[in-house]
């Protein structure tokens, strides 16, 4: 192979019954194990903190292994090399080591903690997307998913005050938010269901037409949810999705307004095409609407929420002891590694431009003709053995690099926080 036809490489080139070949290179030369025990060990300000959290695998033709624990960052590297694990999920910290579970007495083998996790799928937008369904995911509907981050990021930070939020693209149709504070791991099931409803508006089957409801007054979080979904509303409903469009979709629309406006509705848009001009005279409906009555209908708001607010599946977020795939984790499908994303650069983060293991493995065949070898500081050398040195090499010179080292400048800010919280117990202890 080329070197251009590396750097052309796409999700087509990659083909499922190549998994089996690539894991193992994958997982001996280009996983980043150092990151990885370093995020779940948190510094190792809590014994036994990484022993006692769960890790499941699932093998070829679906062989499901739960219970896995390790007990160093090179046990779980073995063991991962010798599995080569099709994916690979993260559960929660037990209060025994999940390996010994069978052993302990009954009742007694419990989890404690664990991030608090969102899961956003694209799959159930499928009544508000045109473009595509089901898995099939494109850049006009991907807009979603930028809009969910920005509105839940904004919310875990401002209105529960939680700093380290770890956003990783699942591989395929959606993402995933790992919010690693440590009062968000140690959450109660009650505290965890409270803040999944709180940021869960869209509501209803798929015989719920109305699928939000807004009270009077608007609720301040909702209404700094409206001013992202502002932002991105008319070219992604109005254009990507043209749903002032055809006929079958300004029908699900015009259901969403009160009776008596969608009769003057039909009305207008009967002689006005343009999807902006159709969209103002709804705008304005509802303006003036809002001015007959005492307390406001909002409808045009909900139906920019109906189609744009993030759809959460709450039984993950609500669950100390629910799974969760893992960041860098291979999505069997389309061999795409599950990857952080860069909140700096969220509207240019394009899921079709995710690396798949074809893609990398290929990378490391590259010539190395005027490469610089990585430097490793020399206080750190007797830490760092030679095949984690080749690890660190191998995955820079692959399309990777970029992502892990935006889980790299992740984990420097959840370490300088914990830094942070040791020194204020240390001065809180010279005090006594």
């Amino acid at each position: 192979m080329t070197r251009t036809s590396h750097l052309k490489m796409t999700s087509a080139d990659y083909e499922p019954a190549s998994l089996p070949d690539l894991l193992p290179l994958y997982y001996r030369r280009l996983f980043p194990f150092s990151q990885y025990y370093r995020w779940l060990n948190y510094g190792g300000v809590q014994k036994n903190y990484f022993q006692h959290r769960e890790f499941s695998f699932t093998l070829k033709d679906d062989i499901y292994v739960r219970y896995q624990s390790f007990n160093t960052q090179n046990e779980l590297e073995k063991e991962m090399q010798k599995m080569n694990p099709y994916k690979i999920d993260i559960g929660a910290v037990y209060s025994h080591r999940p390996n010994q579970h069978n052993t302990v007495k009954s009742g007694t083998f419990q989890a404690l903690e664990k991030e608090l996790v969102f899961d956003i799928d694209m799959t159930d937008y499928d009544d508000v997307r045109s473009c595509c369904s089901a898995a099939d995911i494109c850049p006009k509907c991907w807009t979603l998913m930028t809009i969910a981050i920005r509105i839940l990021d904004r919310a875990l930070r401002e209105d529960f005050g939680f700093r380290h939020l770890l956003w990783v693209y699942s591989g395929r149709r959606g993402v995933h938010c790992w919010v690693c504070d440590e009062a968000a791991r140690k959450l109660s099931v009650a505290a965890r269901s409270a803040i999944a409803e709180y940021l869960s508006l869209v509501k209803g089957g798929d015989e719920t037409v109305r699928k939000v409801v807004l009270s009077d007054p608007i609720h301040p979080s909702i209404r700094d949810a409206l001013k992202v979904v502002e932002r991105y509303f008319p070219q992604y409903a109005l254009h990507d999705q043209a749903v002032l469009g055809l006929k079958e979709s300004v029908d699900k629309v015009l259901a969403l307004v009160p009776e008596d406006v969608r009769k003057d509705l039909h009305t207008y848009f009967e002689s006005e095409k343009n999807p902006e001009k159709r969209w103002g005279l709804l705008r304005g409906c509802a303006t003036t609407k809002q001015g007959t009555l005492k307390k406001g209908q909002h409808f045009e708001k909900e139906i920019m929420l109906q189609y744009c607010y993030p759809r959460l599946d709450v039984n993950v977020s609500k669950g100390v002891n629910h799974l969760l795939k893992s960041p860098f984790s291979v999505h069997p499908k389309t061999g795409r590694i599950s990857v952080p994303i860069d909140l700096r650069q969220l509207d240019k983060f394009d899921p079709f431009d995710v690396p798949t293991i074809s893609l990398i493995c290929a990378e490391l065949d590259r010539p190395r003709v005027g490469e610089e070898e990585e430097q490793v500081p020399k206080e750190k050398d007797s830490d760092i053995d030679a095949a984690e040195r080749r690890r660190i090499r191998d995955y820079k010179r692959t399309s990777l690099a970029k992502y892990v080292k935006v889980l790299d400048q992740f984990l420097d800010g959840v370490a300088l926080s914990n830094r942070g919280e040791l020194l204020k117990k240390s001065d809180l202890q010279k005090d006594f």
